[in-house]
Parts: structure tokens; sequence; C-alpha cells
């Protein structure tokens, strides 16, 4: 089989690290990351079952590893040599189609009794990554023992695996694992009715918590931040009631809040000035997770509002004075699972993103695919999505997979 593998080689992680900062992707040319032809790959388990990929996507968190920017906090939770790859459609050995939901959690583990977070449905707490039957890997395209999408094949447990409906197409099937993040995301919000909403970032993950928001709470408004022509007007057709440059930001909430800056006292923070407001939105959710955007979120959110970081941010560096004078709320949003309405009501996050993908229609954001050969390619696409009017770039295997059943 074919598949994209990711080892551990310090030269080359570090070679990646300096291509990625000269021009982002490039670090699949330099880095870790090779194709490589090996046999099939064995079952983990006895009920475990394989996928053939149709189509798998590239996220942001896949790009940070390829481009050597990735948290050292994740090394004690992946195996080595692992297989990237979680925004997964593929085929079953029945030919029937299945999404996949990436959280390795005790469940696919065979660790029982379970841990808290996973018996209440927040498997991507779950306490036992490192555990149990399988290596470590918080996630599907993070550890050996499994493999990953960007291959021809890989092994899932059936507890990751959702049908898809008939009528969706590839495109709009690997849409539900990013559009599930979204909605955990815009739920994790807690916006109150009526309130005022920023969120920073219009890719893929800013684009689909636009729509996760107007279709799961009641803003007052929605304001979001864009840099290309492509991006605000799908952040508009989404449901964003104003869309503005990044470093508008400031003077868009200021506006519609109806609040004041605060004069004299503009800062420069680690990335730039950062503007700050007397009051701000009610929420702030962060798709970037950089140094200057979380700067940015401490800076226009309200006393005693919220931040959401969705955005997988690494190490940065940031004045939290204002978390702390302004008595802010700062949360993570990390991936889904199962969500909790205020009515005691449960439901799949991936029910709700089936849902949401097929009503605003989300499989339009997939903006090219690239085949698994052509990998770096797809990567630097990937890595500069937005200055080249993208979104979603994913590797089409679909042809790999007629070309091993001929």
């Amino acid at each position: 089989m074919k598949a994209l593998k990711f080892k551990r080689n310090i030269p080359r992680y570090a070679a990646a690290k300096i291509a990625g900062n000269i021009k982002p992707g490039s670090g699949a040319s330099f880095g870790p990351i090779d194709l490589v032809h090996e046999d099939a790959p064995k079952s983990p388990g006895k009920d475990w079952v394989r996928v053939r990929p149709r189509l798998s996507g590239i996220c942001g968190s896949d790009l940070a590893t390829v481009d050597g920017k990735s948290a050292r906090y994740f090394e004690p939770l992946v195996s080595f040599p692992f297989t990237p790859g979680h925004e997964v459609v593929g085929n079953l050995d029945d030919d029937s189609r299945v999404v996949l939901e990436p959280v390795l959690s005790c469940t696919s583990r065979n660790i029982s009794p379970t841990c808290n977070p996973c018996k209440e449905g927040r498997i991507g707490n779950c306490e036992n990554v490192t555990l149990g039957e399988i290596s470590s890997g918080i996630q599907t395209g993070s550890c050996h023992d499994t493999g990953g999408g960007w291959a021809t094949e890989f092994y899932a447990h059936p507890s990751q695996l959702h049908s898809v409906p008939e009528d969706f197409s590839d495109e709009a099937a690997v849409m539900v694992e990013p559009t599930a993040c979204g909605i955990h995301a815009a739920l994790a919000a807690e916006l109150p009715d009526n309130g005022v909403v920023a969120i920073l970032g219009s890719g893929t993950l800013g684009q689909v918590t636009i729509s996760a928001l107007r279709k799961h709470a009641n803003p007052k408004a929605i304001i979001s931040s864009a840099r290309y022509p492509e991006q605000k007007n799908l952040a508009t057709k989404l449901g964003a009631d104003m869309v503005v440059e990044p470093n508008e930001i400031h003077r868009a909430v200021r506006r519609v809040c109806g609040t004041r800056a605060i004069a004299n006292v503009s800062e420069k923070g680690p990335q730039g000035r950062v503007d700050r407001l007397t009051g701000g939105a009610d929420v702030v959710i962060d798709c970037v997770g950089s140094s200057q955007s979380i700067s940015n979120a401490l800076a226009i959110t309200k006393p005693k509002g919220r931040i959401v970081l969705v955005g997988m941010p690494s190490i940065v560096e940031l004045e939290l004075t204002p978390l702390w004078h302004r008595e802010l709320q700062m949360v993570g949003a990390y991936t889904y699972g199962t969500e909790t309405y205020s009515s005691g009501e449960s439901v799949s996050t991936f029910d709700l993103a089936f849902e949401l993908v097929k009503t605003a229609k989300l499989e339009e954001l997939v903006s090219a695919s690239y085949p698994i050969s052509e990998y770096q390619d797809a990567l630097k696409h990937a890595a500069n999505a937005g200055q080249r009017g993208a979104f979603k770039i994913v590797f089409d295997l679909r042809n790999e997979r007629e070309r091993n059943i001929s």
C-alpha cells in the first residue's frame, strides 16, 4: 500500500521548521514525511475494521506538524512512525461509505471501566491516550498502530465510524469532521441570546464556526475577520453580519458594541500594536491560535466575557494582565463528542455536523484535490490556501483504490 509516513528525525524536523518559516508548506519537501510503499497494515485488535480512504483532508494541525511548528506538548501523546490524516471519508470491505470520528477513546483502546470524560461523552478529554491495547495517540493520524487517512488503507474501531447517507457526496462527507469541530466551538462559546460574537480567522475552521453559530445560537451580531476576498464572501454567505480586515476587528467590535478605546495606552504586543477596548464582545472565538490573535481576543472581549481557543496554539507570548483584571474566561474547544444542551438533551456532535453540512452546503469549501503522489504540492497549496482563494484541500485516493482492486 501507499502511505505518507511521519518519522522521528530531529535534523529533518529542524529543516522542516526552517523551510516552513520561509514558505508555509515547504516542510513537506525537507521534513521527516515521505511517501512509502509498504505491506498492508495489520489490525490492532479483533474488532477493528479496514477503511480505504476516498478523500482525506488536510487541516491546520497537520500543516503545523509538517512544517515543524507543532508543540512539543504532543511528543508523549503520539507514537512514531505515524501516518497523518483524520478528516476521512472511506469504504469498508463491504463497500459501504463511512466518515471517521478520529478521537481514540477508552472504548477503542478496550479500557474498562472507561474514564469519566469518556463515560460522559467527552471523548476528546480521554484520560487514557497512552494506555490500552494500542500505542499512544490522541487520534487516528497520530497513532502508529491505527495508521491514518493519508494512505490507501488504515484501521478504525467501529465506535469511530459513522455511515454516510447516500445523498452525500464524498466532498460533503469529508467536511463532516471539521464541521463537528466548528459546532463544538460554537456550543462551547455559550453565547447569550442577542450577544455579540467575534471570530478571528476565516479559513475552513472559521467558516464552519460561523455557520454553526448561525444555526445553534441567537446572536445580535457575528463579526468576522478575513484577509482575502474569497474568505470575506463566504463568511458573509454563511452568516457573518460584518466581515472586516484583521487590523479592523477592534474598530468593528467597538462600533457594534458601543464601547470605547482606552486613550493613550495602545501597546506593542509581541506581534505588533494591540488596541484595548473598555467593553467589547460577549464572546471571541479564536480560530488562529497565534500570539497576535490571542492578544487581540484579550483586548476586544468585554469584562467577564468568554474567549474560546479553537485554532491550535503552540508556544505563544502573551500579556495576561487583562485576563486577570477583566475577569475573562479563556477556554479550549478541542474536537467533539456529545453535546449537552441546557434542557439536558444530549446529541452526538457528528449527528449535528451531518445536518449542518447538508443544510449549509459546506461541501463547497472543498477547493482542490491531489493524488497522494503529489503530496508536496498539496501541502503547499493547503498552507497557502487563503491567498490562493481556497479553503479545504484534500487527497483524492479513489483512483488508488481502483488500481488496488484491478
